[in-house]
């Protein structure tokens, strides 16, 4: 009974009977070199074409046994690449600046896509296997759980505010992520700061409360350029610059520096 191939390693498989004498040397082929290839196995595969199967052979060395496959080209735009029609686990390492894709062929060694393919991006390694006739990709949205890593994170990929958003589970607020330097809030709820330096505040005062304000000397001011009011020991002081001009208890007395005019003209 002369040798069959295995159909997803075309491994050779001995006859009963068959190479007395000379079994040793198929059988170090297929364990030395057939076999390791399929598991610990990498091969450089020149991508000349868009459409190119792997080399596929029985009983030898080729291409498309290989545990890792980096793919270079010469065609100078995206490709797609075909594997044998068996089940198969590859590591597929872009190494070109296009777009590679992944399929099983219908029939062996040729170009017709037999299910869905993988794109394998630009420069990226990509772990996928096949079920003879679709390829999956194993990647991390497959992962359950939390995520950790040991030092800085030196690529996160590309996200929206949104989609970030949607991953954090005690967040406050919607829109934009913000940082530190010129941001803009949209209409923000302060709450009650610890502290707040309005150095820079613009607009009118028709909707500001002065609350409890406080100056080194415990008194609740409300100031402008040259104006001010000061709470101070029950009374209000109205200043003009450090004077006090007039001032008011709280049962609405009021003492002036001069006179008060009434019904006057201001």
């Amino acid at each position: 009974m002369a040798s069959t191939y295995s159909p997803s390693l075309r491994i050779e498989l001995i006859g009963a009977g068959e190479q007395a004498g000379t079994w040793n040397t198929t059988t170090n082929s297929n364990l030395g070199t057939i076999i390791e290839s399929a598991i610990a196995g990498y091969v450089s595969v020149s991508v000349t074409s868009a459409n190119q199967a792997f080399t596929a052979l029985d009983g030898a060395p080729d291409q498309a046994r290989n545990a890792v496959i980096a793919l270079t080209t010469t065609t100078g735009a995206n490709f797609n690449v075909y594997a044998p029609p068996q089940e198969k686990t590859y590591i597929i390492y872009n190494t070109t600046a296009f777009t590679a894709t992944i399929y099983n062929s219908t029939v062996l060694g040729n170009t017709t896509a037999a299910g869905t393919g993988i794109a394998i991006p630009a420069g990226k390694k990509i772990l996928v296997f096949s079920d003879g006739t679709n390829f999956y990709s194993v990647d991390i949205f497959n992962l359950t759980g939390a995520v950790t890593s040991v030092g800085n994170v030196t690529s996160l990929g590309s996200f929206t505010s949104a989609q970030l958003l949607g991953a954090l589970t005690d967040e406050t607020g919607t829109g934009s992520a913000v940082f530190a330097t010129s941001p803009t809030l949209v209409t923000p709820a302060l709450g009650t700061p610890s502290s707040l330096v309005g150095t820079n505040i613009t607009g009118t005062a028709a909707g500001l409360t002065a609350g409890n304000a406080t100056t080194a000397a415990a008194a609740t001011t409300l100031a402008t350029t040259n104006f001010s009011i000061v709470e101070s020991g029950g009374k209000l002081f109205f200043k003009y610059g450090v004077t006090n001009i007039a001032s008011m208890d709280s049962s609405g007395n009021l003492i002036t520096l001069a006179d008060i005019t009434a019904f006057g003209t201001p």
